[in-house]
């Protein structure tokens, strides 16, 4: 039975409730929208129900179990050290439900409607929303989208119980004993990390020459030679032809150094990008501009090519972050309420809970010279560190790309423990046009990882205390 002969009336109409969405919709209810919020799926979206957040929970569990095993040289032994693999994933998904109920509940403390469903174009200023059941209108004034991005799929490896993207791996019932993995970037290393700490034996089939791509090649090293210990396999420069699937395994065949190989595991973990989800929206018959790879064509406003209609998150340009997306939810729905917000991505940092983390904000050294700055870059390791020290983790280093005529601050890349924690505060310092002198004069407390942020500047300046100039 088909309801709904009469439309709904709303001020904006958010589609996608994940890190972009909720944020655009309690944004622009704050400033005195009547916001509805449609979500097929899991309020939350990908992030916090099948991606950011669980993802980091395995991780941790990972770190846990791997610390527990080898620790020794701090005088811990631990015996009969294991995993009860249904505790860690009923703990996992004790967490997801956390957060997804948090959010829920901001969005009716903020009385936005909560609609079930999928949404489709009728109009530039309506919608279809259906269920299995049912079918409504929408009329709005302005629309955000944020329906976010799905893993790719490789012809060649179509997903099933053994062919698995991101979604399936943090879903697996017991560890797997050995593991391909098909892509060396972000989602993958960090996968590869925590499985490989709880014991899976894993290979990393990248077709590039180095894993991690979008970071400095010493950062990437470091997270290499890490999981090396750990007995992660790099095949660099692979390119993966096929899979053969058995009821208990796979054998992956891939080209590698112009020879072919052939690896056999429990599970093929594909991890080779997302794709946009804008393919069955209606967009092109509404006149909202998509590029050839379907991703939404924005203004600095987050404004599509028709003009009430707005797009955020990874369904448009750039990386795909969680952050990226609730940032450009506040400035689409602040230009709805009339403001003059447009975004400014210089200052959006990148971070991967690898081991050792990466983090990564502003210009790197490569990328502000070609900006044409002159630039001056320093260094400083974490080895000279006291806290990094007395974590027993003190791989890594921190690096401050400044202004050379003045010492502005324009770029930072971290490698080492805590590094996630540590960029906001390079962030800052680049938002609000600190200098490195702002930096070094700024007293950070000791013992602490935030103290490296203090000596690197004081490199900059060519006064550090705990390393010889």
């Amino acid at each position: 039975m088909v309801v709904g002969d009469f439309a709904n009336e709303v001020d904006t109409l958010v589609i996608g409730s994940g890190p972009g969405g909720y944020v655009a919709a309690i944004r622009a209810a704050q400033l005195g929208q009547k916001v509805t919020i449609v979500e097929k799926g899991e309020i939350g979206g990908v992030c916090l129900n099948v991606g950011c957040i669980p993802s980091k929970a395995l991780i941790s569990a990972g770190h846990r179990y791997h610390n527990a095993k080898h620790s020794e040289d701090m005088g811990i032994i631990a015996e009969k050290v294991s995993i009860n693999f249904d505790k860690v994933q009923e703990w996992k998904a004790s967490v997801v439900k956390k957060l997804t109920g948090g959010v829920e509940g901001l969005l009716k403390g903020n009385k936005i409607e909560i609609v079930r469903g999928e949404a489709y174009f009728a109009s530039e200023n309506s919608v279809r929303i259906m269920d299995e059941n049912s079918a409504q209108t929408y009329n709005f004034k302005n629309c955000i989208i944020a329906t976010g991005s799905r893993p790719i799929e490789i012809p060649a490896f179509k997903y099933t119980d053994r062919v698995i993207n991101s979604t399936g791996a943090l879903a697996l019932k017991d560890v797997p004993k050995k593991m391909v993995v098909i892509g060396g970037g972000y989602i993958g290393i960090e996968l590869t990390g925590a499985f490989s700490n709880m014991g899976t034996e894993i290979v990393v089939l990248e077709g590039g020459k180095q894993i991690l791509g979008g970071f400095e090649k010493q950062m990437a090293t470091l997270v290499e030679r890490r999981l090396k210990k750990n007995g992660v396999q790099f095949k660099m420069g692979a390119m993966a032809k096929g899979v053969e699937e058995s009821e208990n395994g796979v054998k992956v065949t891939a080209e590698v150094d112009g020879k072919e190989e052939v690896f056999e595991a429990d599970y093929c973990l594909v991890t080779v990008g997302r794709k946009p989800n804008t393919d069955e929206l209606g967009l092109e018959q509404v006149g909202v501009e998509l590029s050839d790879r379907g991703v939404v064509k924005i203004d600095k406003q987050c404004r599509t090519s028709v003009s009430n209609i707005f797009a955020i998150g990874d369904i448009v340009e750039g990386p795909p972050l969680a952050h990226k997306a609730s940032y450009e939810g506040k400035i689409a729905a602040e230009v709805i309420a009339g403001e003059k917000s447009e975004v400014d991505y210089l200052a959006i940092p990148a971070v991967v809970f690898s081991e050792p983390e990466l983090a990564s904000v502003g210009y790197d050294e490569a990328g502000a010279k070609e900006a044409g700055f002159d630039v001056k870059a320093a260094k400083f390791p974490f080895a000279a560190n006291g806290r990094a020290l007395s974590l027993n983790d003190a791989d890594g280093f921190m690096k401050l790309v400044t202004r050379k005529e003045d010492g502005l601050v324009i770029g930072a890349q971290i490698a080492g423990p805590g590094a996630s924690d540590m960029i906001a505060e390079l962030g800052l310092a680049i938002e609000t046009g600190m200098t490195a002198e702002d930096i070094a004069l700024t007293i950070h407390a000791h013992p602490t990882l935030g103290e490296i942020t203090m000596e690197t500047a004081e490199v900059v300046l060519g006064t550090p205390i705990h390393i010889v100039k």
